[in-house]
């Protein structure tokens, strides 16, 4: 089964908003997860707050740093406004998001990221649904 993983700097808003999109949409079985290089601890209460709007909960989710990911290599990683910070993870393809970081922005600007990382996402998991596993 593919394998993604998010990473931003927290883990509080992007990536954690991507993963909830990932988890929603793509297939059964697939590897989905999120991580930050420098974790808040917590989930950005705004960004849960316009993810229910969206039908998604992220009640179950938490912040996690890079030392809670699984040893695998994976088959995309996609990083997001962390730059250096977000370390070279074993991947087949890595991917980066230049996208805001939401926090403190106004609600529609926060919408804005949220809905270009669901558009992202999607097509993101309709690629690699065309590549079979493990080959690039």
């Amino acid at each position: 089964m593919p394998s993604v993983l998010f990473l931003c700097i927290e883990n509080s808003c992007r990536s954690q908003m991507a993963e909830a999109y990932a988890r929603q949409r793509a297939p059964e079985g697939w590897i989905i997860a999120s991580a930050g290089s420098r974790p808040s601890g917590r989930v950005d209460e705004t960004a849960a707050a316009l993810m229910r709007e969206e039908g998604i909960d992220l009640g179950s989710h938490r912040s996690k740093g890079l030392s809670d990911l699984p040893p695998v290599t994976w088959d995309a990683v996609v990083v997001m406004g962390c730059g250096e910070e977000c370390p070279s993870l074993a991947a087949r393809k890595r991917l980066e998001w230049d996208l805001s970081d939401p926090k403190g922005l106004p609600l529609d600007e926060f919408r804005r990221v949220r809905d270009e990382i669901g558009r992202r996402v999607s097509a993101l998991l309709q690629a690699l649904s065309a590549v079979p596993p493990g080959s690039s």
